[in-house]
């Protein structure tokens, strides 16, 4: 009996001692687990708090898509100052396409133009300039006289400009932006006898709404970057002085001795920003391997000319170019998985082969994937009617994801297009295939008697 129990007690403490073999290698494998799943999740999160910015107000967003991928208090409504003039631009360049404006056109210099204080080129009234002219004082120089002579040209008067520049940040979808003048100045620096009496307050733009209005300039004029990442240029041959760039980041400022602490790869514009209210301002565009991305700060405190703004924009660069790559989650001229033809009638073939028009890119936070879900998918008829020619839009799919960067639900729809063409039948195997249809139909309705 005591030899049972201690050939008993010997197999337990051998077993005891095997659990303990095996329970080391098994709390080993977690732990490295957990690490690994650590080092997962801050990829799949970058640390946005590690910028630290002295700012009241910043965001980041990708050129292309509109995609925000860093923000903070984004939405508070802040004085832009000089900020105000890159809706001044966007405008300019609008008439300009449209028509209502020349380059060459060569324009007199009224009494508002003339009376402004801050940034200028020093017009006088009665002086005769280009809107070129004109315009590069204003996207180089943030010259205010230059800036309301564009302005009064488009619309007439600057208040009236100002109403214009309200409406298209209402078409733009800008949410907190209200304009009283063309160009950022408090009310109490305009001239007083042009001082707004129909429009209320003071100008005020979020950091969001500046971002989707550099957005539209980079989108729907993107020559606006020639002027905006010009270093200098003389007003008037005569000027013993040029006019220099306020935008210190640009990137050719990178041999220049007062500035090239500043510069940054890839910038290439838009613009700067200061009064005593609204403090040093910037929205910045920098393209860097293929992907171009929008910065903005607001409200950095400082003197105008130490550029803690640009310091505080590079860290905001830095975060996207650093921590995100591009990441195709839906590729073009690919089929939607369960829907991958159309029916079509009257063509050569019942069906056609479908695929997307475009793909889906996206800035993700580097070594993450992320996996759309098809939430629909509608043909623009159906059936399709032939003849159809292969890249024909035929229909859409919408597709939902979660956005990795501010974990918000995102929702993108591409359009779907034939892969193929499909003629219309002839008369005769149109026939044909409605007496099969009949015959086919009429087959099924006395099989459903039985």
């Amino acid at each position: 009996m005591r030899a049972l129990n201690r050939n008993h007690s010997s197999v337990l403490q051998l077993s005891l001692k095997h659990k303990r073999f095996v329970a080391i290698p098994v709390l080993f494998v977690m732990a490295v687990m957990f690490i690994l799943s650590g080092a997962a999740s801050a990829a799949a999160a970058p640390n946005s708090s590690a910028l630290d910015l002295n700012a009241k107000s910043a965001i980041l967003m990708e050129a292309s898509t509109g995609q925000v991928m860093y923000e903070m208090n984004a939405d508070t409504a802040l004085p832009p100052a000089s900020m105000t003039k890159m809706m001044t631009e966007y405008l300019v360049f609008k008439a300009i396409k449209e028509g209502k404006l020349s380059w060459d056109q060569t324009i007199t210099v009224q009494e508002n133009a003339a009376k402004q204080i801050g940034s200028r080129v020093f017009l006088a009234q009665g002086d005769k300039h280009t809107v070129e002219e004109l315009y590069k004082a204003m996207a180089i120089g943030s010259a205010n006289d230059a800036t309301v002579q564009l302005a009064e040209t488009v619309a007439g008067s600057e208040e009236a400009f100002a109403k214009l520049m309200n409406e298209t940040a209402a078409q733009l979808g800008m949410k907190t932006a209200h304009f009283i003048n063309a160009t950022g100045l408090d009310r109490a620096d305009m001239p007083e006898a042009y001082r707004p009496t129909s429009i209320d307050g003071e100008t005020v733009m979020s950091a969001r709404d500046s971002a989707i209005l550099a957005y539209h300039i980079l989108k729907d004029y993107p020559e606006f970057l020639d002027y905006s990442k010009i270093q200098s240029f003389k007003f008037r041959e005569r000027d013993t002085a040029p006019v220099v760039n306020y935008n210190w980041m640009l990137e050719s400022n990178k041999n220049v001795t007062n500035f090239k602490k500043f510069a940054y790869p890839g910038v290439d514009g838009l613009k700067t920003g200061h009064t005593s209210n609204a403090g040093n301002c910037f929205t910045g565009t920098a393209l860097q391997n293929g992907t171009r991305l929008i910065a903005v700060v607001m409200g950095v405190p400082g003197g105008m000319n130490d550029g803690k703004r640009f310091l505080e924009t590079a860290k905001v660069f830095d975060y996207g170019f650093n921590q995100f790559e591009k990441s195709t989650i839906v590729d073009a001229k690919v089929a939607v998985a369960e829907h991958e033809t159309f029916k079509v009638k009257k063509g050569s073939s019942k069906k056609v082969n479908v695929v997307t028009a475009s793909d889906i890119t996206i800035m993700v936070p580097k070594g993450t994937k992320v996996t759309p879900t098809v939430t629909e998918v509608t043909p623009t008829a159906n059936p399709l009617v032939a003849p159809i020619k292969s890249g024909d839009k035929v229909g859409t799919a919408t597709y939902t994801y979660k956005d990795p960067a501010t974990q918000d639900d995102k929702t993108v729809t591409v359009d779907l297009v034939a892969a193929d063409d499909v003629k219309k039948a002839g008369w005769f195997k149109l026939m044909l295939r409605a007496i099969g249809d009949f015959f086919s139909s009429l087959f099924n309705g006395i099989v459903d008697l039985f």
